[in-house]
């Protein structure tokens, strides 16, 4: 496989080649659509009349908030953290998901649309989730590749993009 590697930090394993500038492409034709949408034409955020400020505005700021947390958390998890050997990452916030860095883009995007409410938005954003899963299921398998059954156990305990609700135990 062809990845794209961080030379300056040689215990990871490696991503997607076309990640960072897949993620920049689709960040500016969000911002399009969502700027043209709700900020122009208004053919699509008739719920912002239905759903008020007072709703809105509290759901899009806790939500972004989280973005944010998720993807600090991540970022500085991988890159912030120095490590004798690579290996597979389980804390902090990758004991709740896979990959932090994409749930907090994720959910950026999602906070965006709670502001405006703007359908469009939304359709596009269902787009922007296919592609996180298409380019962290290509980094899966490098990781499967390198950790092995570690990383098989991993995927079983923690979930991808989502957190897994464990089932209790009785």
């Amino acid at each position: 496989m062809t990845t794209k590697k961080h030379h300056s930090h040689p215990h990871l394993t490696g991503e997607h080649k076309l990640g960072d500038i897949g993620q920049l492409i689709l960040f500016f034709l969000f911002l399009g659509v969502w700027i043209t949408d709700s900020f122009v034409f208004h053919y699509s955020t008739f719920l912002r009349d239905v759903i008020p400020d007072y709703v809105r505005i509290p759901v899009a700021g806790t939500v972004l908030i989280a973005s944010w947390y998720m993807a600090r958390r991540g970022m500085k998890e991988v890159f912030g953290t120095e490590r004798g050997r690579p290996g597979v990452i389980r804390t902090g916030v990758f004991r709740v998901v896979r990959h932090p860095i994409y749930l907090g883009a994720i959910l950026f995007y999602l906070g965006a649309i709670f502001i405006t409410m703007s359908i469009a938005s939304a359709a596009f954003w269902i787009m922007v989730i296919m592609f996180y899963i298409l380019i962290a299921r290509y980094e899966e398998r490098i990781l499967t590749e390198e950790f092995g059954d570690d990383y098989d156990s991993y995927k079983k305990d923690v979930g991808m993009l989502f957190p897994k609700l464990r089932r209790l135990k009785s």
